[in-house]
């Protein structure tokens, strides 16, 4: 499975699944089925309101707001829904930057003009063979503009979640875990999870690291990096579960 390093907030590497060919064909196909079919609902209405006549200003307006629509809906939705169609968040996928960061305003503009390229010029054919082909499953628009699609889909196992409950008799080891945030627990509980997947210790030893400078606290004595992070984990849980 062909994966990105992400870098995060703490400059950890994370690898993250790239999208495959599938996923985007059939987001892709999924935003175009809601076209179709609100076009249809709409042509059924006007149909049988009898409000709609070829070449009446109405019918002229309502083509041109559907044929914008049509046309700018994949850049305002990535723009607009951090880096996802309707399609792209249905099959749980997102746009980022080839850096891990989120993609910017100009790569989200860049991938959407070459969608001449991709789509209408060679009738798809130039996406596919671009996905299929690529390293990271890019298309030209991706290649010119930095970006690639990952998977974004949660795991969901219970011994994948980030915040777990805490027993009432636990003691907590370091008080200074308030000094951190949600969403430095997630990225902790992220390297964890990446360590037991492919066994990368550096990933382990550098958020460790990060984690006792931040806090500025020592590793125990005896006590892995690996444990501290754990500990880390249930101390914060133990902490903002007796938050009011």
């Amino acid at each position: 499975m062909e994966t990105i390093k992400v870098s995060t907030s703490q400059h950890i590497d994370i690898d993250y699944a790239v999208a495959g060919l599938g996923e985007r064909v059939a987001a892709r196909l999924i935003d175009f089925g809601l076209f179709v079919g609100l076009f249809l609902v709409f042509l059924l209405l006007f149909a049988m309101t009898g409000l709609l006549q070829a070449g009446s200003i109405t019918f002229i307006v309502l083509v041109v707001i559907y044929g914008a629509g049509f046309v700018f809906y994949d850049l305002l939705c990535e723009i607009f829904m951090n880096g996802q169609s309707i399609g792209k968040r249905l099959l749980k996928i997102r746009v980022i930057s080839l850096d891990g960061s989120q993609a910017s305003l100009g790569q989200y503009f860049m991938r959407w003009v070459f969608r001449i390229v991709d789509f209408t010029l060679t009738s798809w054919l130039g996406a596919l063979i671009f996905v299929a082909v690529t390293e990271n499953k890019q298309r030209l628009g991706d290649l010119v503009a930095g970006t690639t699609l990952i998977k974004t889909q949660p795991q969901t196992q219970l011994n994948q979640i980030a915040f777990h409950p805490v027993d009432e008799e636990y003691t907590p080891i370091f008080n200074e875990v308030n000094l951190l945030s949600d969403r430095d627990i997630e990225l902790i509980h992220e390297v964890i999870s990446t360590y037991y997947k492919t066994g990368n210790h550096t990933l382990i030893y550098q958020m460790a690291a990060r984690i006792s400078n931040h806090l500025h606290i020592a590793i125990p004595e005896g006590m892995h990096e690996l444990k501290f992070l754990e500990t880390i984990m249930a101390d914060y849980n133990f902490a903002t579960s007796r938050v009011d």
